[in-house]
């Protein structure tokens, strides 16, 4: 005998309630930065804005998902139900990443409607990300509040899967990149010819700070592109007093060209914000392809 629709309803109420009240709270879990908590904000608005479904009512449009990519950018989906498996809202927002350009995600988070708040992912999600990326933040509800996990540390001691098949427990595909080594500058793969040559030896960020000493650039390419480097100066000022001097260490001209440059990246930055002008060489001109 087939569910009626008040049956399928009736389950899908208590897979949700139980997808965001059931959670398991891993080592990696830590407090949330501002990037995360915007990312919530996201998904938030384009949810409330989207769903087609009232307070207490089923639809088909009732979750929305925000993924921060490596870059900061930040895309937005919703889920898409049907009673075949129509895909979640985080999987949509995964493919949107994709369609614009993004390779390489830094965190997602899901968050239904009508203020129910930050729901986890359910089982199929968390395999996606374990297999796609691992090394992606999650952001889930817990007793002591919302916290950013590992993906990889939502699925204890899962295989990967490939296309080829599926391979056995390795225990660096969980590891924190930005833990694990040197910390990482991030660059979009366009200046990774400059930064070979020479030719880019600075890059300015907006609340994105590094350190002195060791650093691993990565150039977000597909796949990515690792050069190890120094980091040999810090240099704080207002994006206002960027000099021609620091447009042309970065193969650009002049402030201005730098400073139209970084709205790109940074489309919210003003004149009196205080940027990181960041020196840097690199340890080799090999660079070393990531899988």
């Amino acid at each position: 005998m087939e569910p009626t629709n008040v049956a399928w309803n009736d389950l899908r109420r208590l897979l949700a309630e139980e997808k965001a009240e059931t959670v398991y709270v891993p080592s990696s879990a830590r407090a949330l930065d501002d990037d995360e908590r915007e990312l919530v904000e996201l998904a938030r608005r384009t949810i409330d804005a989207h769903t087609d479904a009232g307070p207490d009512e089923d639809g088909v449009h009732t979750v929305g998902a925000a993924v921060m990519a490596a870059d900061y950018r930040m895309f937005a989906g919703v889920n898409l139900y049907h009673f075949t498996g129509g895909p979640c809202a985080e999987l949509v927002a995964l493919g949107a990443a994709r369609a614009q350009g993004a390779r390489q995600m830094r965190c997602i988070v899901a968050v239904g409607n009508h203020g129910r708040g930050v729901i986890g992912p359910c089982g199929r999600d968390r395999q996606v990300f374990v297999d796609y990326y691992p090394t992606m933040r999650v952001i889930v509800p817990t007793p002591a509040g919302l916290r950013s996990v590992l993906a990889a540390d939502l699925m204890p001691l899962a295989q990967q899967w490939t296309p080829e098949g599926m391979n056995g427990l390795d225990p660096s595909l969980g590891q924190d990149p930005e833990t694990a080594g040197p910390p990482i500058i991030r660059f979009n793969p366009r200046y990774l010819e400059d930064v070979r040559s020479g030719a880019k030896t600075r890059t300015t960020r907006f609340r994105d700070p590094a350190q002195l000493g060791s650093a691993r650039l990565v150039f977000e390419s597909d796949p990515e592109v690792v050069l190890p480097a120094e980091v040999t100066g810090i240099r704080h000022c207002l994006a206002g007093d960027l000099t021609d001097q620091d447009a042309q260490a970065e193969g650009l001209t002049t402030a201005t060209e730098l400073r139209e440059a970084l709205k790109g990246h940074y489309p919210d930055l003003a004149a009196t914000d205080e940027v990181d002008v960041i020196t840097f060489q690199i340890n080799d001109k090999t660079g070393a392809a990531t899988q």
